[in-house]
Formats: structure tokens, sequence, C-alpha cells
């Protein structure tokens, strides 16, 4: 067993998460107050929240282990947010690796920080719902519902050594460009190119409604994305301490195929048409989230 991979390690990623999680429900909710060291009271809290807890815990959870795949395999990977109204999990996340206060310095990493941080998402002069050019890192706006496979894919076009890890929500799935953008594999050259991992984040459901694929079974959701030239890999689940041990085998596999196929192709120098890995996770909406 590695060091990435014993249990001290997913003990650790726990609370990383958990840490992203508050950050990412103080932003949606709170504009004063940020560590609660005293009761709330009416002026702490937004009047209009903008946003939605939906798809948050499940994007700060796939953020948290793609952080350990880029660790374990010293990747060059970087995150594009599909969801909509998930702007909270770049912001969080960039905020505890120190990213967010090196571009913002008055955003500090300590309790005056955080309330600036809180208050300013989704709020008059401050930053949107959404992954917008402002946060850091990102080069796609969150919520723009269906490109962020196509720009995943632009993206590491003639850079061999980049790959997007492409978090697509199940409800964003369904609309016409993400739909035709599975199809944007056959572009890729394993040569020259890059390499693009999908991460479908199936909670079920979108604005009001179930989502399509949700309702469909592992099997038929394989066939659907086997026929479109990809191999995907299933993650089900919403117990974090049995779901790191899965989620963690199910990259090391995305990623050592992504390896494989490149190393093949670049080796014999057949670029051919790979299948390169897709992981459907399956966790609840508003997974952590209290039930009112």
């Amino acid at each position: 067993m590695t060091e990435y991979s014993t249990p001290e390690y997913f003990a650790k990623m726990t609370r990383y998460w958990q840490a992203a999680n508050y950050l990412s429900v103080g932003q949606l909710y709170l504009k004063d107050n940020p560590l609660l060291k005293r009761t709330i009271v009416a002026t702490d809290v937004k009047v209009h929240p903008i946003g939605h807890w939906g798809t948050i815990a499940g994007q700060n959870f796939i953020y948290t282990h793609l952080n350990r795949v880029i660790n374990k395999y010293n990747l060059n990977m970087f995150y594009i947010e599909g969801p909509g109204h998930g702007g909270q999990v770049m912001v969080s996340n960039s905020y505890l690796d120190g990213t967010y206060t090196e571009d913002y310095p008055e955003v500090t990493q300590d309790q005056q920080g955080m309330q600036k941080l809180f208050k300013q998402f989704s709020f008059p002069g401050g930053v949107a719902s959404h992954a917008s050019a402002q946060t850091p890192g990102s080069m796609h706006e969150g919520g723009e519902l269906g490109y962020s496979l196509s720009h995943g894919v632009g993206a590491i076009l003639d850079n061999p050594d980049e790959i997007a890890a492409v978090v697509i929500g199940d409800g964003e799935s369904e609309t016409g460009p993400l739909a035709a953008s599975w199809f944007s594999n056959t572009f890729i050259n394993p040569i020259n190119d890059g390499a693009v991992l999908p991460i479908i984040h199936m909670n079920g459901f979108k604005i009001s409604n179930p989502t399509i694929l949700s309702r469909k079974s592992d099997e038929d959701v394989r066939k659907y994305l086997e026929g479109a030239g990809w191999a995907p890999i299933f993650v089900e689940g919403d117990d974090p301490e049995k779901l790191n041990p899965e989620m963690a085998r199910a990259l090391d596999e995305a990623v050592e195929s992504i390896r494989a196929i490149q190393q093949n192709a670049r080796e014999t120098g057949n670029a051919g048409q790979p299948h390169w890995p897709v992981v459907v996770f399956r966790s609840p909406k508003g997974w952590t989230g209290p039930k009112e």
C-alpha cells in the first residue's frame, strides 16, 4: 500500500474535503461571523443567496481526489467545472491551497480574510456564483451548459503533457453541445496532444427534474459511452470512508490508462482511435447537507 492509499492519508483527505465544504457553504449563506464564534444573527446571513448546494460536496470530493493523483503521479492537470452554480468549488479549493490569496492579497487566510471571502460570493460588487474569469485557474465559466468537454479538449490539443479533468453535470450532459462533444475524442491524437479525463458528476437532478442519465442503469450508461468511444469507470456511494479507496482506485485506473495509451502511441507512432477513460461518479444531490 503506497503512502497515497493508507487510511491515514484518506483521513487527511476527508478533513480537507470537510474544510472545502465549510468554505463553500459559508460563501453561499454568510456575510459575517465566518467561524461561527458567536450565535448567528440576521445581519450575518445573506438576504437573497444566489447559488446552489446540490453539486458542491460532490465536486469538492472530486477535486480532493484529483489533488491526490496529481501528487501521486506528478501530473500537469487542471480542473474544468461544468455543473451550474458551483463557483464556490474552485474558490474554496484555491483559497485552501493559498492560490486565491496570492492573486487577491486582501483575502487573507485568517478570520478577517474569510469574512471577505464569504461576503463577496454572489454579492453586489463581489464575485459570480459560477467559476468566472476572476477565479484563479479558471478558463471556463461553469454553468455554461454544455461547453465544458469541448473547452477541455481544445485546451489539450498540441499540449502533450496536459490532462484536463472535466467535471460534467448530469443535467449538463443533456444539452446539445455536451452530447455532441462526446465525439471530440475522435480529434485527440495521443502522440501530439494531451488527454481529457471526463468525470460525470451524476447526482440525479437538474433544476427541478430528474436527469436522464441518472435514471439509466450502469449497463445502459456504459453502452452509451462505449458507443461514443470511451471506457467508463463507475463509482457510487455516499459514505466518504468507503468511497475514498474506491474513488482512488478509479482515478488511479484512469490515469494509468491515459499514460498507457500515450506511451503505446508515442513509442509505436500509431495514434489509432484509443478508448480514453471516463469516470461516472454517482453521489447524492446536496450531499452532506441537512434535510431541512
